[in-house]
Parts: C-alpha cells; sequence; structure tokens
C-alpha cells in the first residue's frame, strides 16, 4: 500500500452493493480482488502507521495519547542508537505487492527505500546510510537492491496482491470476506430474513482514497463497516495537509 500523493487522487474502485431499504443497511459487496487485497492489507500495518493514518484523536481507547508521548518527547531522553521515526512511522516487515493505492503515503514501499551493506559484502544489511559494519567498522553505505518475496516464489505471476483475481468476492457488512456463490447469498437473505426482494437494491459505489481511510477506521470501531462508510456515511474528512509524511 504504497503511494504518493499524485497518483493516490486517480486511484478509484467501484463496488457492487447489496442494500436492504427497510433497514438501510449494507448486507454484503460484490468485489474484485483488488478491495479484498485493500482490506487484507490491513493486517500487515503497523500500529504506528495506523495510528499516523487515522490521527490519534480517532483512535479508540488510550494508543493515541501513547503515540503524542514518543512525539512530544525530547530526543534528549532516547538512547543514542534510537529513532522516535523507528515508533513513529515503522517500517513494515511484509511487503505486499500489486495492492490498489488507496492510503495516503505511509513511505513503506521498498522500491523507495535504500537498503545497505559495507563494501566488504558482510553479512549486515541496514537501511541506515551511517550504521557501521559490526565485522570491519567501516560505514554500510554500499547499496544493495532489494528482492520481493513475490519475485522469489516459484511459478509467481505478475498478478501481484494477496488474494487470486479469477474469482468474486462477497464482503459482508463486518468485514468479513468469503467467495461469492448462489449458497452463500441465499443462506444470508435467509439470516437477514429477507423474504421480499423488493426490499432490496443493487447499488454501484466509488472507493477512493478518503473512503479507504473511513474504512481502516470502521474496521477498529464498528461492526457495520460498509453500512457506515457508504450509507450512513459517519464524518471522517481526510484533509490534504494530513497526507504529508
Amino acid at each position: 500500500m504504497f503511494l504518493s500523493s499524485i497518483n493516490m487522487a486517480d486511484t478509484k474502485l467501484s463496488l457492487k452493493l447489496l442494500i436492504d431499504n427497510r433497514v438501510n443497511r449494507v448486507l454484503f459487496a460484490e468485489a474484485g480482488k483488488e478491495f479484498v487485497d485493500f482490506l487484507f492489507n490491513f493486517l500487515s500495518l503497523p500500529v504506528g502507521t495506523i495510528i499516523r493514518l487515522l490521527k490519534s484523536a480517532n483512535m479508540v481507547g488510550s494508543i493515541g495519547n501513547l503515540y503524542q508521548s514518543p512525539e512530544n518527547l525530547d530526543e534528549a531522553y532516547l538512547q543514542p542508537n534510537q529513532q522516535k521515526n523507528s515508533l513513529l512511522k515503522p517500517n513494515m516487515l511484509h511487503f505486499v505487492t500489486g495492492v490498489p493505492l488507496m492510503f495516503p503515503d505511509t513511505g513503506q514501499d521498498p522500491a523507495e527505500r535504500k537498503f545497505c551493506n559495507c563494501y566488504d559484502s558482510h553479512r549486515y544489511v541496514t537501511d541506515d546510510v551511517d550504521a557501521i559494519c559490526p565485522s570491519c567498522g567501516y560505514h554500510m553505505c554500499h547499496e544493495v537492491p532489494f528482492v520481493s518475496s513475490d519475485d522469489t516464489k516459484t511459478g509467481s505471476t505478475s498478478e501481484g496482491g494477496v488474494v487470486k483475481g479469477l474469482a468474486t468476492y462477497m464482503v459482508m457488512d463486518d468485514l468479513s470476506v468469503t467467495p461469492m456463490s448462489m449458497a452463500s447469498g441465499v443462506a444470508l437473505l435467509n439470516k437477514c430474513n429477507v423474504k421480499d426482494f423488493s426490499v432490496l437494491e443493487d447499488r454501484m459505489v466509488d472507493f477512493s482514497v478518503n473512503e479507504g481511510l473511513q474504512m481502516l477506521k470502521a474496521s477498529l470501531h464498528s461492526k457495520t463497516a460498509l453500512t457506515d462508510v457508504f450509507i450512513v456515511k459517519k464524518e471522517f474528512k481526510v484533509r490534504k495537509e494530513d497526507w504529508e509524511v
């Protein structure tokens, strides 16, 4: 999920919602791999990145205050080998290529980060050009290429993302995801006690960066995330200045 404010504004997905007009609620969304990849990648976001994207005031409990503590702490109190950004702007440990660009720039793109070792190529790698090699004592400033796990797997394709694109997926209001099937659709309608199909409405909606952030917030706050974002449209404004890293 890596993007700049330039291509981020151009990224937009379309979703097909099935809405129960009796209760003004989304039953499920019919989605392709792009939307499912986007949702699944929530699970790889570090807590510090989520707080920075949503802002501390939007967080439940005390975690927002905890985030502000190192942010406001004078660097004189930090260990000499520690930096605030390792907590406030943490690097993602797992990279998934090909995920839709639906978030402001998190600065996590491995293609943009530089990895280095020493010129003697000892078995140490760093993303800090001022780091010292433990073996030889020289600066680790020799840039080495990053190889994604997607590039090393036998039989991998350029499709990218998490799930396969051959299927259509059913995303429930609570964001649980299953492959789309007639049986699962009928089971859901029975569960929701829908007997009159005239109360149902198919609606196409657009999904872009603002909805992406709303969805991330709703996933932490609500069991009716799709309804909150697309029907109730609970307020969660994204200011352009908040996109900056």
